[in-house]
């Protein structure tokens, strides 16, 4: 697999190992870019935009780990769901339901995903996704 492919691609599947270097990449642009917004060497709506820009490839990159992992890319979705609870506004609820809806169901939905992702083994040979994952060729 190329690295267009890797990061542009929703076909195909990926094992964990390219998966956790996509998270390690993820992770570090996201820090290098909060490091720039704190010490105002660029703006927050930079950062933002920059963070717009990453949607695209963390998501071809969790769907094709899903598809390793023979499920629906749709899956990815719950990913969205923790982040609208963690990112809701929970006041008008009672301190233990703000607690359980905005910070333990997201957090217990990102933490079954990355151990789904990150952890289990994909499907052993072919899956109605395709054959087995190749390993992403990082040099020509």
């Amino acid at each position: 697999m190329t690295i267009e492919q890797w990061c542009f691609s929703f076909r195909g599947r990926i094992g964990r190992r390219d998966f956790w270097i996509w998270i390690a990449i993820w992770m570090i642009l996201m820090m290098i870019g909060f490091v720039l917004a704190d010490q105002q060497l660029l703006s927050v709506q930079s950062v933002a935009f920059f963070l717009v820009l990453l949607l695209w490839p963390t998501t071809a990159v969790i769907v094709k780990r899903l598809h390793d992992r023979n499920k629906k890319g749709g899956w990815a979705l719950l990913l969205v769901v923790a982040w609208l609870l963690f990112a809701g506004n929970w006041q008008m609820l009672a301190p233990i339901w703000q607690l359980g809806i905005g910070r333990f169901i997201p957090t217990l939905i990102t933490v079954m995903m990355l151990l789904d992702l990150g952890v289990f083994v994909g499907t052993p040979g072919e899956n109605r996704f395709g054959a087995p994952a190749n390993r992403v060729r990082f040099h020509r």
